[in-house]
């Protein structure tokens, strides 16, 4: 007689080799069985992983699951450091309160306006790639410095430091980092982000930060609350938009038909359409976005709970065949607008009009500047970050 204990597989799984852009074929097969199951986490907690599509939408827009990180039996990635948490992992009313600070810059009518200094952004960083020697890393020299010099403008913070937040946050963000080097990292970007904000104090500018100091000054916020929310929005406005700027160039570069479609039209729909597709398709959030229950919850035929963690792999649910048919065929033409990529309901990514702006600006601009842009390494040569909850690739070579 089999153990079920022993079949609940581990979370989060692998991939399957020679195919870097799908979900792994274990959480597939969750999928084909039923919406939710069992999985095993780091520290031998089995909350329930969610697979399907319409059970993702209703658990996160339900006020009865909690995004509360300190809560028992919330399914953590990996142990938790010290430190404050930022707002995404808290609940409302403070998770309202603090988000509503920073809410203004991420509007669409003011990401709009930032479009021309983008383009100007991308279009100086593939002057300097075609000035320079082949073949060049793209993760480097394009991907990561795009989103970095957006959110270091936005926020107030000097590009001359990327370096030494780049390094700190893949610490941070990686599985395979110790507990301690993770506290570690994040000390450190505390710290950075404290002194920064007192500068802010002293001098304040047109920028977020400054915007944060003038509430700390008001009273209506700690200055490390203040802090804290620089570091996730430092770290959240480029590791994600990187890693998508160069998984997707990698994944058009798979599928040449897809790209040279994107490259002959001069349509803005098609490229944003395009934008969406690449954002269902790919879905970079490694680790699923983790909730607690805080009733039970009936759900998909089986009962959730109450105190039991609940993972919503949305890398599975945008690739559910009920809701995008051929789901692991990538096609810009394709309405991928009801996605999950930026999670659903009250916590929904903040930062998604900026995202998908800069990846508009990019996707338009690089392949039609570089018409022969190719991969100067086979697929199965690249180091992918399957160490991290934010996936992607360490590098990517790229000729032309």
């Amino acid at each position: 007689m089999s153990d079920p204990v022993a079949e609940i597989p581990e979370f989060p799984m692998e991939r399957a080799a020679g195919c870097p852009f799908d979900p792994p074929p274990t959480l597939r097969a969750r999928q084909e069985e039923g919406p939710l199951s069992r999985v095993r986490l780091w520290d031998g907690s089995t909350p329930w992983v969610v697979t399907r599509y319409a059970e993702q939408r209703a658990l996160l827009a339900d006020p009865r699951v909690s995004a509360d990180i300190s809560r028992p039996g919330y399914p953590s990635s990996a142990p938790v450091h010290g430190g404050k948490i930022g707002f995404i992992l808290m609940d409302d009313p403070e998770h309202a309160r603090l988000r509503r600070m920073v809410t203004a810059p991420f509007t669409i009518k003011r990401v709009e306006a930032m479009r021309p200094a983008v383009q100007k952004i991308v279009d100086d960083l593939i002057d300097a790639m075609l000035a320079g020697p082949k073949p060049v890393d793209l993760m480097q020299a394009f991907a990561l410095p795009v989103p970095s010099l957006v959110i270091c403008e936005l926020l107030g913070v000097p590009y001359d430091d990327h370096d030494f937040f780049q390094e700190n946050s893949k610490r941070l963000i990686s599985r395979e980092a110790a507990p301690e080097e993770r506290a570690a990292a994040h000390g450190r970007l505390s710290a950075y982000l404290d002194g920064l904000m007192g500068e802010k104090l002293a001098a304040p500018g047109a920028d977020l930060l400054s915007g944060l100091a003038g509430r700390v000054t008001a009273g209506e916020l700690e200055r490390e609350e203040a802090a804290s929310m620089g570091v996730l929005l430092l770290l959240a406005g480029h590791e994600t938009t990187a890693n998508m700027i160069a998984l997707g160039t990698l994944a058009l570069l798979d599928n040449p038909g897809q790209l040279a479609a994107l490259r002959a039209s001069d349509d803005p729909k098609l490229v944003a359409g395009a934008v969406e597709e690449l954002l269902r398709y790919l879905n970079i959030t490694h680790n699923g976005r983790r909730r607690v229950a805080l009733e039970d919850i009936e759900i998909g035929g089986l009962t959730i709970r109450a105190g039991e963690g609940v993972i919503m792999a949305n890398d599975i649910g945008n690739r559910d065949p009920e809701v995008f048919p051929e789901p692991d065929r990538l096609d810009i033409h394709r309405d991928a607008r009801r996605h999950v990529a930026f999670g659903f309901g009250v916590h929904q990514c903040l930062g998604q009009p900026l995202a998908r702006m800069e990846l508009q600006v990019v996707y338009s601009t690089l392949y039609r500047r570089i018409p022969t842009l190719r991969a100067a390494a086979a697929l199965e040569e690249l180091p992918f970050k399957h160490d991290g909850s934010v996936y992607g690739v360490h590098e990517l070579p790229v000729t032309w």
